[in-house]
C-alpha cells in the first residue's frame, strides 16, 4: 500500500492531503498531495546522500503529520527500516532502545529533541545524542530548527535507488521492557501492508470526504484511498469544534480522546472507531447518542493491528461476563492456550521481536474465551489479583462497572496486612455526574460480582499512562491504598 500511496499522491496533486485546524476548528490545509509527494522525494534524496542503504535502520522521532509520513515514505523507497522513537520515554529508556535498534541515523523534529533532552544527557551513554552544531553527527532535524538542535535534514533533488519491490523489515515499534532489556516488535513490509489493507476493509474510506485521525495506520490507508486526513486537535474543546466543522466520514480516536471530546457535548457524525485501550459499551453508546452513525471498538495490538472489531449495538447486547471485542477480522486466526491466554495469527502480524526468533503465534497476554467465533477478554494475565483462594481477572468484571455516568473504572489489588489483597474499584465519574446516584447505580452491579465483589469503592480520576493513556493500574492501586486507608470501605466489604 505504501507503493500505491507514493503513486496515488501524484494523481490530483493539488487536492488536500493533510488538514489541521485553528482554535475555531476551521479546517486548514497543512499539505497537498503533491507537496507530500515532493517532500518524500526530497527526503529520499537527502537520506541517500547521507549514505544510508537498503537494510539500514533509521530512527524517527517526528510528530505525526506531513514530515513524519514523508520520512516514512522516503525510508520505504530506499529499503530502510524505521525505528519509531518516543522521546517522552526518558533518556535511560531511550538510550537502551537506541542500543538495541542501532540506527545509522536519527531524524527528529525540534519538539522531540526538546522533550528528549538529547543535547548532553544522552551523549555519553549512546553516542547518538545531538552533536555540537559545528560537528557532523548521527542526528538530523526534520523541519524548523531551534537553538541547540542537530543540523537540518534538508530535502534534496536527484535520483535515488528504488527498493520498493522487495520484502524486508519495515518498522520497529518499541512496546515495553526495562531499560536493561527493552522489547520491540518488527513488522515486515508484507505484514504492514496486510494490516493497512485490513484497515481499509474495516473503515471503507471514500475519496470525497475527510477522515479524522493521527496514527500511521489511519494516514496511509486514507490517503491511498484518495481521501484527505485531518489531524485531531490536541485540545478537546477545539476538537469538538473541529468535528462540527469538518464533518468527517470516519474518525479514529483513543478512548481517552473520545471521553474528553464527549465531555464537551459535541455534535458527531459519520463512523467512529476507538482502540489502543479498553473500549467500554457505555463509551460506544455515548458516542452513538452524540450523533455518530456507527461506533466501533477496535481490538488491536502492536503485534497485530487490527485484530477484531465490534459495533456498539452488538457490544451493548452482550450480557455475558468479560469484554466482548468482536469477531476476528478476515484472515486472523485465534487459539486459547492451556493457561487461558489468547493467541493470534494472521497476515498482518509482526514477524518477530527484535533480537528474537520469529513466532507462528502472537501471545496477546490477554486471558480470553471464545463465544462462538467472537473474542471475549477477561483481562491481562499479569493484572490478576489474588484474594483468598480466588484468582480474579479485572477485565472480566470491569465492563459491568461502566454504568451511565461512569467515565472509566478499574479493579485493582491493594496489599492487606495479612498478606492477602483487598480488591478496590476505582471509578471515575463523568463530568457533572452525582456520586450519590452513581453509588446507588453501582450497588446492584457490585452485589452480582460474587467472589469478585470489591472490598471498597473509590470515586476518583483513574490514572493513565503512555501515549494511548491506558489505565495505569499501579498508580490506581497506590491511589486506592491511600484512599481506603483514610476511610472505611463503601459499597463493599473489608477482608482481613
Amino acid at each position: 500500500m505504501l507503493d500505491e500511496l507514493a503513486a496515488a499522491l501524484r494523481r490530483h496533486s493539488d487536492r488536500p492531503a493533510v488538514l489541521t485546524s485553528g482554535r475555531s476548528g476551521r479546517p486548514r490545509i497543512r499539505a497537498t498531495r503533491g507537496e507530500l509527494a515532493d517532500l518524500a522525494d526530497g527526503y529520499a534524496a537527502a537520506l541517500h546522500h547521507h549514505g544510508l542503504v537498503a537494510g539500514d535502520t533509521l530512527g524517527v522521532a517526528v510528530r505525526p503529520g506531513p514530515r513524519a509520513l514523508s520520512v516514512m515514505l522516503a525510508a520505504h523507497r530506499l529499503g530502510l527500516r524505521v525505528a519509531v522513537l518516543d522521546p517522552s520515554a526518558g533518556p535511560e529508556v531511550l538510550t537502551a532502545r537506541l542500543a538495541l535498534a542501532r540506527p545509522a541515523l536519527v531524524v527528529a523534529d525540534a519538539a522531540a529533541q526538546a522533550v528528549a533532552g538529547w543535547a548532553r544527557p544522552l551523549a555519553g551513554r549512546a553516542r547518538l545524542a545531538l552533536p555540537r552544531l559545528a560537528d557532523l553527527g548521527p542526528v538530523r532535524t526534520a523541519g524548523p530548527r531551534l537553538p541547540g538542535c542537530a543540523p537540518a535534514l534538508r530535502p534534496r533533488s536527484g535520483p535515488t535507488p528504488d527498493r520498493t519491490g522487495h520484502d524486508g523489515d519495515a518498522v520497529i515499534i518499541f512496546t515495553s521492557g526495562t531499560t536493561s532489556r527493552p522489547r520491540a516488535v518488527v513488522h515486515r513490509r508484507a505484514g504492514l501492508d496486510a494490516g493497512m489493507r485490513a484497515v481499509v476493509d474495516l473503515v471503507r474510506p471514500r475519496p470525497d470526504s475527510p477522515v479524522l485521525g493521527g496514527t500511521f495506520f489511519v494516514l496511509v490507508p486514507t490517503l491511498a484511498s484518495g481521501a484527505p486526513v485531518a489531524l485531531p486537535a490536541r485540545s478537546a474543546r477545539v476538537l469538538a469544534r473541529q468535528v462540527a466543522r469538518l464533518r468527517p466520514q470516519a474518525s479514529y480516536l483513543t478512548p481517552p480522546q473520545l471521553r474528553a471530546l464527549l465531555a464537551h457535548r459535541p455534535r458527531l457524525c459519520g463512523r467512529f472507531y476507538s482502540g489502543s485501550a479498553p473500549v467500554s459499551a457505555a463509551l460506544l453508546d455515548r458516542t452513538r447518542r452524540a450523533g455518530a452513525a456507527q461506533a466501533w471498538g477496535v481490538y488491536a495490538l502492536t503485534e497485530l493491528f487490527p485484530a477484531a472489531a465490534v459495533e456498539a449495538s452488538e457490544k451493548a447486547a452482550f450480557t455475558g461476563a468479560g469484554d466482548l471485542v468482536g469477531v476476528p477480522l478476515p484472515g486472523v486466526r485465534t487459539r486459547v492456550g492451556p493457561d487461558g491466554r489468547l493467541l493470534l495469527a494472521g497476515p498482518g502480524q509482526a514477524h518477530r521481536y527484535l533480537g528474537e526468533e520469529p513466532n507462528d503465534w502472537v501471545d496477546t497476554g490477554d486471558v480470553a474465551r471464545l463465544d462462538g467465533d467472537r473474542i471475549v477478554l477477561a483481562g491481562r494475565s499479569k493484572d490478576m489479583i489474588l484474594r483468598g483462594a480466588e484468582n480474579i481477572y479485572p477485565g472480566l468484571y470491569e465492563p459491568a462497572l461502566h454504568v451511565p455516568g461512569v467515565n472509566l473504572a478499574v479493579l485493582v489489588g491493594v496489599p492487606a496486612e495479612d498478606g492477602d489483597e483487598r480488591l478496590v474499584a476505582v471509578v471515575e465519574p463523568e463530568p457533572g455526574a452525582d456520586p450519590g446516584r452513581l453509588r446507588a447505580a453501582l450497588g446492584p452491579v457490585l452485589a452480582r460480582m460474587d467472589a469478585a465483589r470489591p472490598d471498597s469503592l473509590v470515586f476518583a480520576p483513574v490514572p493513565t499512562k503512555g501515549r494511548s493513556r491506558k489505565p495505569d493500574r499501579a498508580a490506581a492501586a497506590t491511589l486506592a491504598a491511600a484512599a481506603t486507608d483514610r476511610r472505611a470501605p463503601a459499597g463493599g466489604r473489608r477482608r482481613g
